[in-house]
């Protein structure tokens, strides 16, 4: 899933690179930077999901930064999809987070936040 949402990434002209300081990808693209953490098939998604928004929060500038924002990659299937839209898009879009799905073909899908 990671190998998908890099590939896609760097089809959208972003420069990829994956396990960068415990971070799954870290993107850059015209002096903006994304950090990308992505959870794959789990028998507990929503404790996931929890967790991977917990650890990008970590990864946030103590100070506003509107040339990093951060993303969330879950697998395209209800469970997942399902615990990750449950966070609330105003506070996502606060964060600077979106969230995407991968599905099994490698397709890649936005759910929520600014891509």
């Amino acid at each position: 899933m990671a190998r998908a949402f890099a590939g896609w990434l760097s089809s959208q002209g972003w420069t990829v690179r994956t396990e960068v300081d415990v971070v799954d990808i870290v993107a850059e693209k015209d002096g903006h930077r994304l950090y990308v953490e992505v959870k794959a098939a789990s028998t507990a998604p929503g404790l996931d999901v929890d967790t991977a928004i917990g650890q990008l929060v970590r990864r946030m500038p103590s100070e506003a930064d509107r040339s990093v924002s951060f993303a969330l990659v879950v697998r395209d299937e209800p469970g997942s999809v399902e615990a990750a839209v449950r966070a609330p898009a105003r506070v996502l879009d606060l964060l600077g987070m979106a969230l995407y799905a991968v599905d099994e073909d490698g397709g890649v899908r936005q759910l929520v936040g600014r891509g």
